[in-house]
Parts: C-alpha cells; structure tokens; sequence
C-alpha cells in the first residue's frame, strides 16, 4: 500500500495554515463565512481540523482564488453540491421519531481517504 505521508487525524490552524497555504485569519474568517466549515476545538479550545476540514478549505480556495468566485457564489455552489455516499454520509439523521446512524464501512472510510490523499497530492 502507498503511503501518502498521512500521521494524524486531527491538524492545528497552522499546519492547516501550511498545508493549504492560507493565512491562519483567512480560514477563521472562512469558518464564519461558510457553514460547512466547523473544525472542532480541543481540551485547551484550540481549532482541530479533520481531513474532511482541509478537503473542504481546498474547494473553498478553489472557487475564490482559482475559478474567481465572490464568496456568495462559492456558498452557493457549496450549498448545492451532491456529495456522494463515498465521500458524504451523514452520521445520524433525525426523522423526528427516533434518532437514525449510519453505520459506516471501514472500506468506505479507507476509500474516502485515499480519494482525499490523492486529492491533496495534485493540490499542493
């Protein structure tokens, strides 16, 4: 198996910062700006970002910096992506009865990382 340099599972706001080269402001400003972007915080209340974080950022960079979006048009076209079940699935759905989880397949989990280390091989 290739190994794509992956070691963590959570990164801070400046190997984020590194990583995607933004400026550490720019993604605390994107965090307001784009709904889909909620890294968690850690004991200390520091940002902690997911891979599914950093691939997220890499999209927003994209429409802004690449194809010239305005950041309404980019939360558009972030609000009406069709993610599919490889790379979305939501852990738990409320169908106002009972709370439903997804259980997700440790292959999909596997895939869903490669399709993400892949990506930021060709982005960086």
């Amino acid at each position: 198996m290739k190994d794509f340099g992956l070691k963590k599972l959570y990164y801070s706001i400046s190997e984020v910062s590194k990583l995607t080269s933004l400026e550490q402001y720019i993604l605390r400003y994107w965090e307001t700006e784009f709904e889909q972007l909620k890294p968690g915080k850690n004991r200390a209340g520091n940002r902690i970002y997911t891979n599914k974080d950093i691939k997220l950022i890499l999209q927003i960079k994209r429409l802004l910096r690449d194809e010239k979006y305005t950041i309404e048009g980019a939360k558009k076209i972030l609000s009406e992506m069709v993610f599919d079940t490889v790379s979305f699935m939501p852990e738990s759905v409320d169908d106002g009865k009972q709370k439903i989880t997804s259980p997700r397949s440790l292959k999909k989990d596997l895939e869903e990382l490669k399709n993400f280390l892949q990506y930021l091989q060709t982005s960086i």
